[in-house]
């Protein structure tokens, strides 16, 4: 089974065509998945949407009364994965951005991934249509994450697109107590990836070349991302994995 976890605030404008897109890919690529989706104290018409979307679609939703944050959505679709799977060392939770900044046509080559043996498959986008300083956040993402967060053979930490074989997943959650995911927003993505990584025996990453931005959300101002992976920098601890990257062209 594959968990397509999609964690979504305000999306009503994207969350409708990102849940269409998936079940069209995953009807030319058949594989037998399940959609669970937080709606994390929306306050827009993402609900109805949900609800509609419930009724035609393998999907389940959660609702959040009022916001908690990207990390705590992502952390109850991970565990809600976890819970339903009979065959964790088989089946994988995969995370997409509900604002459709990635399109699911990425979908096949991460469950690829997955289905060729490795534990974690990141994302990568290959180009941006982002303005100059987000473009620079982006490529300084990864010095200004260190020394506490090292993903060496990643160069896209923040693209928040990330599948991972749910066994390896648990050990995560064995490791820690209370949460899992100790920063919020564009950083938790980075952090996922990392705290994953720590228990792959392989890691592989896949390229894709981001949808169109003028349909997501708009990010955070530069200065004040590359403010907060910063300090995520020098506040988190978490393990450098031993595994190597391979990267998929």
């Amino acid at each position: 089974m594959i968990y397509i976890c999609v964690p979504t605030h305000n999306d009503a404008k994207t969350v409708g065509l990102l849940l269409w897109k998936v079940r069209q890919v995953l009807a030319e690529f058949p594989r037998e998945y399940q959609l669970l989706v937080v709606n994390d104290g929306s306050d827009d018409a993402t609900g109805e949407l949900l609800e509609s979307y419930a009724k035609v679609l393998p999907m389940s939703v959660t609702t959040f009364r009022t916001p908690r944050g990207y990390a705590a959505a992502v952390e109850e679709l991970l565990r809600q994965a976890l819970r339903n799977s009979d065959h964790p060392k088989r089946d994988c939770a995969i995370v997409l951005n509900a604002d459709f900044s990635v399109s699911p046509r990425v979908l096949p080559d991460l469950i690829k991934g997955v289905e060729s043996g490795a534990d974690v498959v990141v994302g990568e986008a290959t180009r941006r249509h982002q303005a100059f300083g987000q473009r620079l956040v982006q490529r300084m993402s990864t010095w200004l994450l260190k020394p506490g967060l090292q993903l060496p053979g990643v160069r896209d930490l923040l693209s928040g697109v990330c599948a991972m074989r749910l066994v390896t997943l648990k050990r995560c959650f064995r490791d820690g107590e209370g949460r899992l995911l100790q920063t919020d927003g564009v950083c938790a993505r980075a952090e996922l990836a990392a705290r994953v990584s720590a228990h792959a025996r392989q890691i592989t990453v896949v390229s894709f070349a981001p949808a169109d931005l003028r349909h997501g959300s708009t990010a955070n101002r530069p200065v004040t991302q590359a403010m907060q992976l910063f300090r995520a920098g020098r506040t988190l601890h978490v393990a450098r994995p031993e595994a190597s990257v391979r990267r998929v062209s």
